[in-house]
């Protein structure tokens, strides 16, 4: 396979608690946009997890400066620290600019970070069947760490006492890899897990419901599902956890994903009281905190987290 010229899906996680164990690293699980960074002396080419080119969004991120070798292919997150820490609603307001001026006055105002915790190519060596801790070798090789860069660091054997730590910061957790591990495109993998701090859920948003009161004349919540064997049930709505600014631009999006169609196997009963405004196209992903699933598999105290870009929607899965 030639890494360089394909569309590369990046590894994925399950989820799990944390553990320590001499068979494993840690890293912190940070809060951005994955993307895979095609790098060589000339140009930069960044890839989100739905195979969009999103280089033009980051102009400062020139990570060809930072190559120590003639080329190479990364994996990591990209993210804008505020504090030290990853802030993701910062990030969003980079995510969907399309005009050239904005662009550019932001990547000033904001710039932002790679974060590369993986190596999947050095020079023309397709890394990705060596084991985490050479791939991890090689990244240190490939990489000078700038303004513009960062190598994820890590820790052996002691995730439960690094999850109470990154928890203390108010991060969003960890990650644990097995360091024997290869990389698996485009697998969801038992040797890589992911360890969150909130006990959060990625929907498919499937359609909103009426507003009323303060909310007259937006939606009063939005409507969930995640994908089963049998296809698309309804998890549930949430209507916490949205300002303003949020609830106006999502609802422009929304519109233009309008649908007469049901997109559930099964129409659901949105309850008492609770009017539909209209369904959408399943397209858009929400990650939502909620308290625990009921017998019926409805979220229990939902709230939003963010929107997310980054993920297909055949990755919301119960």
């Amino acid at each position: 396979m030639n890494l360089w010229n394909s569309k590369i899906k990046p590894m994925l996680a399950k989820s799990s608690k944390p553990f320590d164990s001499k068979d494993w690293i840690f890293e912190i699980k940070f809060d951005g946009t994955r993307a895979v960074a095609f790098i060589n002396k000339r140009s930069v080419r960044l890839q989100n997890r739905r195979f969009a080119d999103i280089t033009y969004r980051y102009p400062e991120l020139k990570l060809n400066k930072d190559l120590k070798i003639e080329k190479a292919i990364l994996d990591g997150e990209i993210v804008i620290l505020k504090n030290g820490k990853p802030d993701f609603s910062l990030l969003q307001e980079r995510e969907h600019v399309e005009r050239k001026e904005k662009i550019h006055l932001l990547s000033k105002a904001l710039p932002a970070v790679y974060i590369a915790f993986d190596i999947l190519a050095f020079n023309g060596k397709d890394m990705t069947s060596e084991p985490l801790m050479k791939r991890k070798m090689f990244l240190k090789k490939a990489i000078e760490e700038s303004e513009r860069i960062i190598l994820s660091e890590y820790v052996e054997q002691y995730g439960k006492n690094f999850f109470k730590q990154v928890c203390k910061l108010g991060m969003e957790g960890i990650m644990a890899k097995k360091k024997n591990s290869i990389y698996e495109i485009g697998k969801r993998a038992d040797t890589w897990l992911k360890i969150k701090n909130l006990r959060t859920i990625d929907c498919v948003v499937c359609g909103v419901t009426k507003g009323k009161g303060l909310r007259k004349g937006g939606f009063g919540s939005l409507i969930l599902g995640c994908y089963r064997n049998e296809g698309l049930i309804y998890v549930g709505r949430v209507g916490t956890g949205f300002d303003t600014a949020t609830m106006s631009t999502l609802l422009k999006r929304l519109k233009k994903l309008r649908s007469e169609d049901c997109p559930f196997i099964s129409k659901p009963r949105l309850g008492s009281g609770i009017e539909l405004c209209f369904w959408v196209r399943p397209e858009i992903i929400a990650e939502v905190k909620f308290m625990g699933l009921t017998k019926d598999m409805r979220l229990r105290a939902p709230s939003l987290v963010r929107m997310r870009d980054d993920k297909e929607p055949e990755d919301c899965i119960i």
